[in-house]
């Protein structure tokens, strides 16, 4: 398929059904008055344009990528990296154009570095078309972009986050091995403003709008495609990427620890799947686990398809703030609660990285005592896996 088709193609992709399931943040600067002397009070009602805007960059980037799945575009860089630096440039786009501020500031995974480099030339002209035609594809007026204005995009990106201001995090490509396998992956943009989390949206392109338990065997099972939005104060939203109307969604209300199914990463690498077992096996967990790629594990649970996440990397990982952001405010909004091993929440405000206590733990509220219990007498017989 030629390049001057792919935006025709993007604007009907919808049409079609996959077959497989950095510049430093400048504070805001308000005149003082009475009531910055009183904590921050956060509405349910605030970040409506936000939100918007964030569902918006991220279903384009996710329309983006299945149009290069669907029609096989080669670029000479790995597909991933090509494709995560598309998407990176779209939503930065997206939420410039859209939320128009001079302290914006983005939190994500990729530089122009490759992109910069002898011999990538053709390799930027065929993104920044691939950019271009995204960005006209949702119908809105917008003068092209060019090859430079992809770059300043991508590095817009380099910001350290922190405990002031807003700063957007974003994952372009989250769980880029599920993606080149045709399985699971996501688009996680996220806000953080003061260094908390307050809305998050997870566009899901190959996850099935039923359950991935496979008991829900109505029209919805062989559509795929999921938008997960949350904003603080306002639940969680679960729609077709279609843009149909959303649905609220909640976490699974699963008491006894023996009927709960547990999610944990496709990649061993990417956690400690003997660790997993040993915790599932002292809660009484029947199920085997249920692995998947990126933050669409969070998605799923967010709408009870399981009711524990364990995610415990290899000694000397650490977590990046853009793949976790996003899902943690979709499963706390939908009732769920996220913490490290030692039940702290997690701190979203250090920057780039999270500094925590062993790993990752996601359940509903009634289920977390129990596994608290369990994660920590699985740690403390064995020392090693700390």
């Amino acid at each position: 398929m030629s390049m001057c088709n792919l935006s025709s193609s993007l604007g009907s992709l919808n049409s079609f059904r996959l077959v497989s399931f950095h510049h430093s943040a400048i504070p805001k600067i308000t005149k003082p008055s009475l009531f910055s002397l009183f904590p921050k009070v956060v509405s349910s009602m605030s970040y409506h344009k936000e939100l918007a805007a964030a569902k918006k960059a991220a279903s384009l980037a996710a329309r983006l990528c299945q149009a290069i799945l669907l029609f096989s575009l080669s670029l000479s860089l790995s597909l991933s990296l090509s494709l995560s630096l598309c998407s990176q440039a779209v939503v930065s786009f997206i939420l410039q154009r859209e939320l128009p501020s001079e302290s914006f500031s983005l939190v994500a995974e990729e530089d122009s570095g490759d992109l910069r480099k002898d011999g990538a030339q053709e390799t930027l002209a065929r993104i920044t078309e691939l950019v271009n035609d995204t960005l006209t594809s949702d119908g809105t007026c917008i003068s092209r972009v060019s090859e430079e204005d992809v770059l300043t995009a991508i590095d817009s990106g380099k910001s350290e986050g922190g405990s002031n201001g807003q700063h957007w995090v974003l994952d372009p490509i989250d769980g880029t091995k599920g993606f080149l396998r045709g399985d699971q992956y996501a688009i996680a943009l996220a806000l953080l403003d003061e260094g908390k989390v307050v809305l998050g949206v997870l566009a899901c392109p190959n996850l099935p709008l039923a359950s991935i338990g496979g008991q829900d065997q109505h029209s919805l099972h062989n559509q795929v495609g999921c938008l997960f939005s949350a904003k603080i104060g306002g639940g969680t939203d679960m729609q077709p990427l279609d843009g149909s109307s959303p649905i609220k969604v909640h976490v699974s209300a699963i008491e006894n620890p023996e009927e709960a199914s547990l999610f944990e990463s496709f990649e061993a690498a990417h956690s400690k799947h003997d660790l997993s077992s040993s915790i599932a096996k002292k809660l009484g967990v029947k199920a085997p686990p249920v692995r998947i790629d990126s933050q669409a594990k969070y998605g799923a649970l967010s709408r009870g398809d399981g009711a524990i996440y364990l995610r415990f990397p290899h000694k000397g990982y650490r977590e990046k703030i853009w793949d976790h952001a996003a899902g943690c405010i979709v499963v706390t909004e939908a009732g769920g609660e996220v913490s490290d091993a030692a039940g702290n929440p997690l701190d979203f405000s250090k920057g780039r990285y999270l500094d925590l206590e062993t790993g990752i733990i996601v359940t509903n509220k009634k289920l977390m005592p129990s596994l608290l219990k369990a994660v920590r007498e699985c740690l403390d017989e064995k020392p090693s896996s700390l």
